[in-house]
């Protein structure tokens, strides 16, 4: 991944290396300006300018472009300066196109392209033919550094925006992550509560029983305590099963399941008939998974809410889509408790929701309680 500090570092880099260019071009103009003759102005003239493109660009870089504006105006005067003195040359045009190049990192690119159209006039005086030349070469150099600026830090900008894209995916890979777990976690919780909590349910229920009857009729409190024996046995393979289906195995067809669960609701004491619409087909574990979990959960509520005599489970193979109905003979909700719902319910429609199904309770006081769920499968 780009690294946005790493970017820094190369601009960084290129402000540094630029006053040390201007050094190296001073020092040349000195040298082809010697042969002439030299005035004191000159290198006086010339170093001051080569210290204010090192100063006065660093004080423009960090204010606005205004200031960046009065420092390149009084960079060309300067410039414009040491080159009537110093003469056309390799080193007094070499100064001259490094204020193109701090105009580009300076300005928009329209004021910069002002800055390198005005640097040729610099030859402005000189007779035709020869000035002509000049303007053309100094021209051409102002254009190649213009371009090159000009592309180099539109690739800086571009590293500027990847490394800050990078680590907005880095935020939104953690976030994901994060969701990713707290969704695992509610899985795993509402598999708790909808089987192990099942069984648990039931075993109490079965020692309840037991304790009841254990002075008057110990042969039926022992049945009822091997039943609860029994109960636990299954919640131990209700843990292997979710065990199992975490790791992507799955052999038990799900109407056989169902059939298994309604002999565990019918030995609890609640009769319950189980009926299959449809041809069956496989389906995807966690589909499986979740109409399963929702039948035993319903269960469950009945056994511990509707007083109910007898339940039925319905499941029905469509098309394009599974439903599942859990359905009593009990109280159902009463007029007081409309609207509310406990964990069981809220536990079907979250499985439900995940899935992109959906959940239809139908209940009115004493009539019993259906609870329809439908999901793609």
């Amino acid at each position: 991944m780009v690294d946005s500090a790493g970017a820094r570092r190369d601009i960084g880099a290129v402000n540094r290396a630029l006053p040390t260019l201007a050094v190296a071009a001073l020092v040349v103009m000195l040298v082809e300006a010697a042969p002439g003759g030299l005035s004191v102005r000159t290198p006086v003239v010339g170093a001051a300018f080569v210290v204010w493109t090192a100063v006065g660009y660093r004080w423009a870089l960090v204010r606005a472009r205004a200031a960046s504006v009065a420092y390149l105006a009084s960079a060309l005067v300067l410039g414009f300066v040491t080159f009537d003195l110093a003469g056309p040359g390799v080193g007094s045009t070499v100064l001259l196109v490094l204020v193109v190049v701090q105009a580009v990192l300076l300005l928009p690119v329209g004021w910069a392209l002002g800055v390198a159209a005005m640097v040729p006039l610099v030859h402005v005086g000189m007779p035709m033919a020869d000035g002509l030349r000049q303007v053309l070469s100094t021209g051409l150099a102002c254009a190649v550094a213009f371009v090159l600026a000009r592309l180099w830090l539109r690739e800086q900008q571009a590293h500027e925006q990847l490394a800050v894209a990078n680590d907005r995916l880095r935020e939104l890979t953690a976030q994901t992550e994060e969701l990713a777990a707290m969704r695992e976690r509610t899985r795993m919780a509402r598999d708790i509560h909808d089987g192990l909590g099942h069984h648990l349910t039931v075993v109490g229920m079965q020692v309840q029983a037991a304790r009841a009857v254990l002075s008057a009729d110990p042969v039926r409190a022992d049945g009822l305590l091997a039943q609860a024996e029994d109960q636990v046995r299954q919640a131990l393979t209700s843990v292997r099963d979710s065990v199992g289906a975490l790791r992507g195995h799955r052999a038990v067809r799900l109407p056989d399941q169902l059939r298994a669960l309604a002999g565990e609701s019918a030995a609890a004491g609640l009769p319950t008939s189980v009926a299959v619409d449809g041809k069956e087909r496989s389906l995807a574990d966690e589909v499986q998974s979740a109409l399963y979990r929702m039948a035993q959960e319903g269960l469950t509520n009945v056994r511990k809410h509707a007083h109910a005599h007898a339940a039925a489970l319905r499941l029905a193979y469509l098309p394009d889509r599974m439903t599942l109905e859990v359905r009593d003979d009990g109280c159902g909700i009463r007029e007081d408790a409309a609207g509310s719902e406990g964990f069981g319910l809220t536990g079907i429609r979250e499985r439900a929701e995940h899935l992109g199904g959906s959940v239809v309770v139908d209940s009115s006081p004493g009539a019993g309680l259906a609870v329809r769920v439908e999901l793609p499968g």
